[in-house]
């Protein structure tokens, strides 16, 4: 198989992957099948033991050396509020105020550290803050406050915790090691969780399913399809994310396709992309 075709057929799956995440989620908790924080320890558990099954399978014998506990931390910050918003969130909102926090946070991390945008780029950058804000703004058609405002918060931890993980290295090792050092943080979950705790067969299976397959997995896949993009492409990819989750809310939940949702997702999406055309052709000085 040639790297494009490799590229190709990872990059579909990763993004199959991170769209199944908000799904998997919001299947769960939007039906009462776990409560959200049994959902994040059990997620966090089975994605650090599948990631150290990968590293077993692929020749990575040796112990992990070391834990950073700044990729752990963001990890755990993330997987809280994530869970937490999708008691309340269709996945297809949910996913939209995710993908555009972490792409906004990336984009102003670059900006405070010296990229100077061009006209274009911050015509970008306005019209997805104000998807955004019209997403979230009150209405009838506005998403539960207290599940956006979770959202947001997971999306800077995400787009943090990317770009953390950009640093040269092992991909699946760094990945691992967060995971891994997720655990404790797990465990203090689960026990603190303990008396209030709701678990069904059926939602144990979702979390484990998002933590070893939709997380752990669709994580290597993206590193995998990575070595094919550009940094540029990658982000755009990043932006289909969000049509396949609300897609899969819609058919597997029957949750609806708001026209709020879809104007948002219009000035979001579009405004990203825009920015992400004119980064790629602007030369840096």
């Amino acid at each position: 198989m040639n790297l494009r075709t490799r590229t190709a057929l990872c990059t579909l799956a990763s993004v199959v992957a991170f769209a199944g995440n908000s799904v998997l989620c919001r299947l769960a908790l939007g039906g009462g099948a776990i409560d959200a924080t049994s959902f994040t320890w059990l997620r966090l558990a089975a994605g650090a033991g599948a990631l150290v099954l990968i590293r077993l399978l692929t020749g990575r014998h040796a112990p992990l050396r070391r834990l950073p506990w700044v990729p752990a931390v963001i990890l755990v910050v993330y997987a809280i509020p994530f869970s937490f918003a999708y008691v309340t969130l269709t996945a297809g909102t949910g996913a939209l105020i995710l993908f555009g926090t972490v792409q906004i946070t990336m984009m102003t991390t670059a900006i405070v550290t010296g990229e100077r945008p061009h006209v274009v780029q911050w015509v970008g950058l306005s019209g997805a803050i104000a998807g955004l804000v019209y997403l979230v703004m009150p209405g009838l058609a506005a998403p539960p406050p207290a599940g956006a405002a979770l959202m947001a918060i997971a999306g800077i931890a995400w787009g943090a915790y990317t770009l953390v993980g950009r640093r040269p290295g092992d991909a699946v090792e760094a990945t691992a090691a967060a995971f891994v050092g997720s655990l404790p943080a797990a465990a203090i979950l689960a026990v603190a969780g303990a008396p209030y705790a709701r678990i069904t067969p059926f939602g144990a299976t979702l979390a484990v399913v998002s933590g070893a397959v939709t997380s752990g997995g669709g994580y290597v896949i993206w590193y995998v399809a990575l070595r094919g993009l550009t940094a540029v492409r990658a982000a755009a990819v990043q932006l289909t994310i969000p049509l396949v989750a609300a897609a899969g809310g819609a058919a597997l939940m029957g949750e609806a396709l708001t026209l709020r949702l879809v104007l948002a997702a219009g000035l979001v999406l579009g405004g990203i992309g825009l920015t992400l055309a004119a980064r790629e052709r602007v030369p840096r000085s």
